[in-house]
């Protein structure tokens, strides 16, 4: 049995890079282009919210009916047990908040659950994923594997190695627009 303390934890973010981390579930980070610091800077624009549900399927007369449950303060979760995370950008500006990207780290003691991020963004973000550590983002993660003749090959990366998700909001986030991305992982 696994004890984490989740919450919904709201920050402003003023400076590129900054890293919000905690336990699980380490907060995201927010990276701007240097155009959208100096706008915006000053006003602190972009807020990060960060909420955690846990998957709870129920058997109904022999259906299955998922639903999620909201986690907030002490909660005990079981390996096997997945959670979703919404990130929720809110540019509470007046300006447009231009090359808005949204980096989250997969927590530590959880595996990413392979095809599951999404966006309710209008514009198309780009969803990546590093499993560098966040330090290189592509689209489908691959791995190098020696088969048993020597040959080296080329694979999907496995669910495990994913470190990172990135959402990208493309050229610009409107003022007053909320942008979100979900994805969810899996307890080991």
């Amino acid at each position: 049995m696994k004890r984490f303390s989740m919450m919904s934890i709201s920050a402003i973010a003023l400076i590129a890079g900054i890293s919000f981390a905690g336990e699980i579930p380490v907060i995201s980070n927010i990276i701007h282009s240097d155009t959208a610091i100096a706008q915006n800077a000053k006003k602190g624009a972009v807020q990060l919210r960060l909420e955690a549900e846990k998957k709870v399927v129920q058997d109904n007369q022999g259906k299955q009916t998922v639903t999620w449950q909201a986690l907030q303060g002490q909660v005990v979760v079981h390996p096997g047990d997945i959670l979703r995370y919404t990130v929720t950008g809110g540019n509470n500006g007046d300006k447009a908040v231009k090359n808005l990207t949204i980096n989250q780290a997969i927590p530590q003691g959880m595996v990413y659950v392979l095809k599951s991020a999404t966006v309710n963004d209008k514009q198309g973000a780009k969803i990546t994923y590093s499993i560098d550590g966040g330090r290189s983002f592509v689209e489908n993660p691959t791995i190098k594997v020696t088969l048993p003749n020597g040959k080296e090959e080329t694979r999907p990366a496995p669910a495990t190695a994913y470190t990172h998700i990135r959402w990208n909001f493309g050229s610009s986030v409107s003022a007053k627009e909320t942008v979100k991305g979900t994805y969810q992982a899996q307890v080991r």
